[in-house]
């Protein structure tokens, strides 16, 4: 952990100031939080009116309060912050938690307060959480600096680090209501100095600490946030609520690729790099937290369904699969020990369907049994109210066999009046349950997903040697890009060249005749296409001939393709043409790199051609791109699924492809102010692949 935060997790002394008597106030709320929290260390109270409060002494000043003393929580108003960290640094107080609002969150005033404090802070090296923030609370340690009602959360594994104060009084209302338990929560505010990538690592760190959930509206630095929650993700799993999904603006982009990429996709390719889960809603965080808290690791992805019913068992199957999770083939042993205890009536087949009239022993007996299969990796049992028993009677005849299951068992406990106390009995023992399949199958899927994530935390990057970046920095040197930052197709190829990406030989004309001698010497069928900075997608404007066979084809094509183009724009300069011989017969990808303003170089892959945008099949990776990372981007899409063959398409050259990715990803990393590479199509053949077309956009 960074020495400088350490006041912030474990401190010797906290100081209060604006510690009130009044009740009404959230100084009055801080200041018995914190004496309730049973925090050991020294408490001290500040206010300039003095006294007491519970007991205890008021100081009038800060620099008055004995020692010792090394986190202070400002609960002040916005004007009085400054002065007051001022007082900090001079009593030699290092930690500061801001819970005051009135900065950058509320406009242009506030932003200048907040400034102000940041160079106070700068001074006297004061490190900041906050301002507009809630605080921090650790319920083993124990420590509540909070301004929040009573009572707090129970202790538990989870830790919360949030941007917003109202979702985290949000979670510890609701998650003593769910019996689950928090071990850290940290609410950042502004962010006006720490920020969540800082306090990833030391919330992590915590040994009561299983999994660690995130509500971010963004992140600080892209690059360091990937490193920090890697580095946690090795140990530890991570949940992330990314808010800020849809946004209101479009950035002006030249290419498919920057018109594909946005912030979301950066930030789900960051996600994935880091090894950190993704959750669409609070719902679905702190489902999968249970579980990941509670639960072991399966495995395998298959899964034994134990009911009481048809319907739920239909209805599990059906979420299960589409969560990427099988059915278990329960072996022939199991089905019959299975109907040793079951009604003839019963099937034994996965789902388990024991009947309406299943009993406590029936579901302790099933679960058992289903445990002990080998082809078994976790087990969902559903429990709608049974006719024949209470479910808290269910609850607890399997709680001793989950308890020392070394598979995950998770139950859908369907209902609500009927089964409350089951859910108290189960949540008592730290057994996971949802109110229907849907969101058990969710949860096993997370788990499912974890196991087999933990190892690619430490994935390398994958890197060629046979790469020249002498030769792209003196093309990039010496080029003269458009005014929108296009390099002429001439450095574009001599750039794929350099790091082995395969490229068609180009020549370029002005006239028709040149045009056929060009035409002449890279062989027949040729391609004809306009040359101009400003067309990056040609055949939007009739610019592209193909499979022109002989002379007279390219001759009479060049008069043609000039009127098309003129009519449709006639505003733009026209160089000539460029003339390529064309590409074997292929299927046809998309490849592209784009610089993303957080999380630098991104590559995206998925199916090529001018429909590109429309079909929307591309998946992005973060780069230099790992051997995960060019599986998930063959995986994720049709275009990378179908390099095996469809019907009567043939098979094509996966590793080629998985080749040019590498070298892309490993050219826009190396290279930052290329901003924009667009390889459409990427030609890819039975063995090997041709780039046909190319585009690369430079930081102007």
């Amino acid at each position: 952990m960074d020495e400088t935060l350490k006041p912030f997790f474990a401190p010797k002394g906290v100081a209060v100031l604006g510690a009130s008597h009044h009740p009404e106030k959230l100084g009055y709320g801080l200041a018995r939080n914190l004496l309730m929290s049973d925090y050991q260390g020294a408490i001290r109270y500040v206010n300039p009116k003095g006294g007491e409060l519970f007991g205890q002494t008021i100081y009038r000043n800060i620099e008055e309060t004995p020692g010792p003393v090394d986190l202070a929580v400002l609960l002040v108003p916005a004007e009085a912050v400054a002065e007051s960290l001022e007082a900090c640094g001079r009593a030699g107080i290092r930690a500061a938690i801001l819970a005051s609002g009135g900065f950058s969150e509320v406009g242009a005033a506030g932003a200048l307060l907040e400034e102000e404090c940041k160079a106070v802070a700068a001074k006297w090296g004061i490190r900041m959480v906050g301002p507009n923030c809630i605080g921090i609370l650790d319920t083993h340690l124990p420590l509540d600096t909070t301004f929040l009602p009573p009572p707090g959360p129970p202790p538990g594994s989870v830790a919360f680090i949030s941007h917003s104060g109202a979702i985290c009084a949000a979670v510890i209302d609701w998650a003593r209501g769910q019996g689950f338990g928090l071990s850290r929560l940290v609410s950042l505010g502004n962010q006006a100095d720490v920020t969540e990538t800082d306090v990833l690592g030391p919330v992590a760190e915590d040994r009561h600490t299983r999994v660690v959930t995130m509500y971010l509206e963004g992140v600080s630095d892209g690059r360091k946030f990937v490193s920090a929650a890697r580095a946690v993700a090795k140990e530890k799993p991570v949940i992330a609520l990314k808010v800020g999904r849809y946004e209101s603006g479009q950035r002006a982009v030249a290419s498919h690729t920057g018109a594909l990429a946005g912030s979301e996709k950066a930030f789900n390719a960051a996600f994935r790099r880091a090894g950190v889960i993704r959750a669409e809603t609070s719902e679905e965080m702190f489902d999968w937290a249970r579980a990941l808290a509670w639960c072991p690791l399966p495995n395998g992805r298959r899964v034994a369904v134990l009911t009481n019913a048809g319907g739920p068992g239909v209805t599990a199957a059906d979420a299960l699969e589409s969560h990427k999770l099988s059915l278990a083939e329960l072996s022939d042993e199991t089905k019959a020990r299975l109907r040793e205890g079951l009604p003839p009536a019963a099937s034994v087949q996965n789902p388990v369907d024991m009947l309406a009239s299943a009993s406590p022993q029936h579901y302790a007996d099933c679960l058992r049994v289903l445990l002990a299969d080998e082809a078994v990796d976790a087990v969902m049992v559903i429990l709608p109210p049974p006719p024949m028993a209470t479910a808290a009677g269910v609850a607890n005849a399997m709680v001793p066999i989950i308890q020392t299951a070394k598979k995950p068992v998770i139950i859908a406990l369907m209902g609500e009046r009927l089964i409350q106390e089951a859910v108290e009995r189960l949540r008592a023992a730290h057994i996971v349950e949802y109110r229907f399949p849907e969101r058990a199958a969710s949860a096993l899927a997370v788990l499912a997903d974890r196991a087999e994530s933990v190892g690619r935390c430490d994935e390398d990057d994958l890197r060629r040697t046979d790469v020249d970046p002498e030769a792209v920095r003196k093309v990039l040197g010496q080029s003269l890009p458009t005014e929108q930052g296009f390099l002429g197709e001439g450095d574009t190829l001599a750039i794929l060249e350099a790091y082995g990406l395969p490229g068609l030989r180009l020549l370029k004309a002005t006239t028709a005749e040149e045009a056929a001698r060009a035409a002449e010497e890279t062989g027949y069928p040729v391609a004809m296409k306009i040359d101009s900075p400003d067309l990056p997608h040609k055949s939007d404007v009739g610019g592209v001939a193909l499979n022109l066979a002989n002379a007279d084809a390219v001759i009479a094509e060049y008069a043609a393709l000039m009127a098309r183009v003129k009519t449709a724009r006639p505003d733009a300069e026209i160089q000539g043409v460029t003339v390529q011989r064309m590409a074997p017969a292929g299927q046809e990808v998309i490849l592209g790199a784009v610089h993303d303003a957080q999380f630098g170089a991104l590559v995206m892959f998925g199916s090529g051609g001018i429909e590109v945008e429309g079909l929307g099949d591309v998946a992005f990776a973060l780069a230099p791109l790992t051997e995960t990372d060019c599986e998930h981007l063959l995986a994720a899409t049709w275009a990378g699924r179908k390099l095996a063959g469809f019907r009567s398409l043939a098979a094509a050259d996966r590793a080629a492809v998985k080749d040019a990715l590498v070298r892309l990803g490993q050219l826009a990393a190396d290279f930052p102010e290329i901003v924009e590479v667009e390889i459409n199509p990427l030609r890819v053949l039975g063995e090997g692949a041709v780039a046909v077309d190319v585009r690369v956009r430079i930081l102007q």
